[in-house]
C-alpha cells in the first residue's frame, strides 16, 4: 500500500529536531528523550512557590538542574529559599533528589515517582534543613510529582501516536524513554 510508504516518511519528516524545540527519538517501538531536552522543559517551570500555614511559612524552589545518569532513576536539583509571616525569602540551600519516573498516556508526560531527597547543601554554614522546612518540601515534592510533568511530548507527535499502548517507562542510558506495544511507523493490525 502507498500509506505504508508514506507514514514512515512523514514520521520521520515531523521529528527532525529544530533549534527552538528538540524532539523525542523514536526508534522502532521505542521512544526516547535527552536529558537536555527534559532539562529545557523543567526550567521554563520554575521558580515555584509553595504556602503553608494559611501563607505564614513560602517555599520557593528555583534553578532546576535536571540529571540522567546510569541506572533507573533521575536527579534533580533545586535552589530553596523560605519566607515567614510576609518577609522576604531568605536562601536555604540546594537540595538534590532522585526519583524514578511514571509515564502518563492521557498527559503525554513523563512525572515523578517515589522520588527523594537524597543531599541538602546549605546556603549558609551552621544552615540545616530543619523539620519544619523537610516536611514543606515533602508536602511540595508530592505535588510537584503528582501535578508537574518533567518532560512532555508534543502535540503533533502526540496525535501520530494516537491509539498505541505504553508497556513500560523510565530512565535508561541517560534518557527518558518509553516502550510502545508497537512502532508507529507500522499501521496498527485490522
Amino acid at each position: 500500500m502507498r500509506l505504508t510508504r508514506i507514514f514512515p516518511a512523514l514520521l520521520a519528516a515531523l521529528l527532525v529536531p529544530t533549534a527552538a524545540q528538540a524532539e523525542p527519538r523514536v526508534e522502532g517501538r521505542r521512544l526516547s528523550v535527552e536529558a537536555g531536552d527534559a532539562q529545557a522543559f523543567v526550567q521554563e517551570r520554575f521558580p515555584q512557590t509553595h504556602d503553608t500555614l494559611g501563607g505564614l511559612l513560602r517555599l520557593t524552589v528555583s534553578n532546576p538542574s535536571l540529571e540522567l545518569p546510569p541506572g533507573t532513576r533521575m536527579q534533580l536539583a533545586l535552589d530553596l529559599a523560605a519566607a515567614t509571616a510576609g518577609a522576604a525569602p531568605s536562601p536555604v540551600g540546594r537540595v538534590r533528589l532522585s526519583s524514578a519516573l511514571r509515564y502518563d498516556p492521557a498527559a503525554r508526560a513523563f512525572f515523578l515517582d517515589q522520588p527523594a531527597i537524597e543531599d541538602f547543601r546549605p546556603a549558609r554554614a551552621g544552615l540545616e534543613l530543619d523539620a519544619g522546612t523537610r516536611g514543606l518540601l515533602n508536602t511540595w515534592l508530592a505535588d510537584y510529582a503528582r501535578t508537574e510533568p518533567v518532560y512532555r511530548i508534543e502535540p503533533p507527535l502526540a496525535a501520530m501516536l494516537g491509539g498505541i499502548q505504553v508497556e513500560s517507562a523510565g530512565v535508561q542510558d541517560g534518557r527518558l524513554y518509553v516502550l510502545l506495544d508497537r512502532d508507529p511507523g507500522i499501521p496498527a493490525a485490522e
